[in-house]
């Protein structure tokens, strides 16, 4: 309950100040709203070049591929061969 007379006593107090002050307001609000779309901007711009470079990451990850498929490769044979190497030492022992 308190807070709901607060919030109506705010509210009155609100619009009474704004009667009174409206040409301030305008001034208030003129002054930022160009602060408002620089910061914005200046927001949008940070994203999109972000995006961007991620985008540009992805691209270069693509182009490593084939490369890690020639070492899997490299790297399977040189396990058949060590497994080969173990069977002989078995058979030896």
């Amino acid at each position: 309950m308190k807070t709901l007379i607060g919030g109506a006593v705010g509210a009155v107090l609100g619009l009474i100040g704004l009667s009174v002050w409206f040409r301030e307001f305008l001034q208030l609000l003129a002054g930022s709203v160009p602060i408002m779309l620089l910061l914005g901007g200046a927001l949008a711009f940070y994203l999109g070049f972000d995006e961007l470079k991620d985008k540009w990451k992805k691209e270069d990850t693509t182009v490593d591929v084939p490369n890690e498929t020639e070492s899997v490769e490299q790297y399977k044979e040189e396990v058949d061969k060590l497994k080969k190497e173990i069977e002989t030492l078995k058979e030896k022992a």
